[in-house]
């Protein structure tokens, strides 16, 4: 996977693309808007929702042991998991235990984490996606490009053609003479995955919020392809990252107003599953919950990074982001893209990759993320902290570039002589460049900057000189 300037080099190519994500994001963020103004007291709700994350949070191990003694008490079965290594052995152990060679899944960003379909797959366990973003994103051998619509990135006639294509490969085919109209695009995954529902004897799923003082999983999503794998298998497996969970009931009350809101610009979505360990001749017999780390408990250890923690995966500040809109959400390398990616992926994964250590700087720092977000997350804030990271750790050895140019500058600007000195070269500059509007591409290190940017010729005349002469005085 190559690093955010290079994948979005490449995105950017891609008018298609760019016309799908324009469309897209546009009708989430008007929608959205009106969702949002309905509400009197919107900013006090927001606030709300940060302090419950912030409280919870403070106290994580404490409302964890809650959580885990609740759900044991009401039938559960509670695994922890470090790392994404060991949630996948102990999911695959799970569906082997049952005699299985399939699952099916509720759209899970957890299992998309820890890369779960791969692992389950390289034990010969076949996993259906259920969402119809997922099951597009899955018959499209593609990758997840939005945190709340994976196939954001294709359009109504892209679709068509991956269900005509690939349905028929793994079980019931699409109409010969289906279209691009939303109903028969529906009616064709209805009718594809019924067959995979009531065969399943198993499923997985992930949690939107887990309650410590009850045990109660809860899930909110917009197709009831949830509510049909969390009640009719045999056995349920929910991978649920431990920042997931809230204290009490009566905390869900805030978020289910912020979630619909803030994702899909609804006053409430459409269906809402909450279960609480095993009901016995009712739903699912068998109830196993893996409490996810990866990487979550370094996020916490960071006294200003913990509060990416109280993300809730709306998506609203990706539909926001001048950055993301542009380029879509695979060139940030990961399943969190657009501005909480930038900045959950390197506190969970640390920055010792190239693609973690690009990610803070992928976006313009305009602030829209932050006015977006339900839970008052200071993105904008956090990039900040996790450029200086970043440029902390490559402090020693060559100097790149940049990290040359940008002492230069401090070299320059510390000096009133020196700043003067480089007015007047510049404005020499432009008096030789006299006639054009822009310099072009720069030579040697310059031009990865010229590359990406329209670098304007330098005014034929400083300020100072400008001053002096009109004023007659410095």
């Amino acid at each position: 996977m190559p690093a955010f300037p290079t994948a979005a080099r490449r995105a950017l190519d891609d008018a298609q693309l760019r016309r799908n994500l324009h469309h897209a994001t546009h009708t989430i963020r008007a929608k959205r808007a009106r969702a949002v103004a309905e509400v009197d007291q919107w900013e006090r709700l927001r606030s709300n929702g940060a302090a419950i994350k912030d409280h919870t949070l403070t106290h994580l191990d404490t409302y964890l042991t809650q959580l885990e003694e609740s759900l044991t008490r009401a039938g559960a079965s509670v695994h922890w998991a470090r790392d994404a290594e060991e949630a996948n052995r102990i999911v695959t152990g799970l569906v082997r235990a049952t005699g299985t060679d399939e699952v099916v899944k509720v759209k899970s960003m957890a299992t998309q984490e820890i890369e779960l379909n791969q692992a389950l797959e390289q034990a010969g366990i076949r996993a259906w996606e259920t969402d119809l973003a997922e099951l597009i994103v899955q018959l499209g051998h593609d990758q997840p490009s939005h945190i709340l619509v994976p196939a954001i990135h294709r359009n109504r006639a892209e679709i068509r053609e991956i269900f005509l294509r690939e349905m028929g490969q793994v079980g019931v085919g699409a109409p010969a003479d289906l279209t691009s109209e939303p109903a028969r695009l529906a009616e064709a995954a209805r009718g594809h995955l019924r067959e995979k529902f009531l065969r399943a004897k198993v499923a997985v799923c992930g949690a939107n919020f887990a309650v410590a003082q009850t045990g109660t999983l809860v899930v909110v999503e917009s197709e009831g392809n949830g509510r049909m794998c969390l009640t009719l298998p045999e056995t349920l497996i929910a991978v649920v990252g431990i920042e997931k969970v809230v204290p009490t009931f009566a905390d869900l009350d805030v978020f289910l107003q912020l979630l619909p809101r803030s994702s899909t610009g609804e006053r409430m979505n459409p269906y809402t599953s909450m279960w609480t360990g095993v009901t016995p001749g009712d739903g699912p017999q068998a109830v196993h919950v893996v409490l996810l780390d990866n990487g979550r408990t370094d996020a916490l250890a960071d006294d200003l990074g913990r509060q990416a923690l109280r993300c809730i995966r709306c998506s609203a500040c990706l539909n926001v982001c001048p950055v993301y809109e542009r380029v879509g959400g695979h060139a940030y390398g990961s399943v969190y893209p657009g501005p909480i990616g930038a900045v959950l992926n390197p506190l969970i994964r640390g920055t010792t990759s190239a693609v973690d250590r690009a990610l803070p700087s992928a976006s313009s720092l305009c602030g829209a993320c932050f006015d977006a977000c339900p839970v008052r997350i200071e993105i904008p804030d956090l990039l900040v902290r996790l450029r200086t990271r970043v440029v902390d750790e490559k402090r020693g050895g060559l100097p790149t570039p940049e990290a040359l140019a940008m002492k230069a500058t401090a070299w320059t600007l510390a000096s009133p002589a020196r700043l003067e000195g480089a007015q007047r070269v510049s404005a020499l500059a432009g008096r030789a460049l006299r006639g054009r509007e822009r310099i072009g591409r720069l030579p040697g290190p310059l031009a990865a900057w010229s590359d990406a940017r329209d670098a304007p010729v330098p005014a034929p005349e400083t300020f100072r000189s400008w001053w002096k002469r009109e004023r007659g005085e410095r």
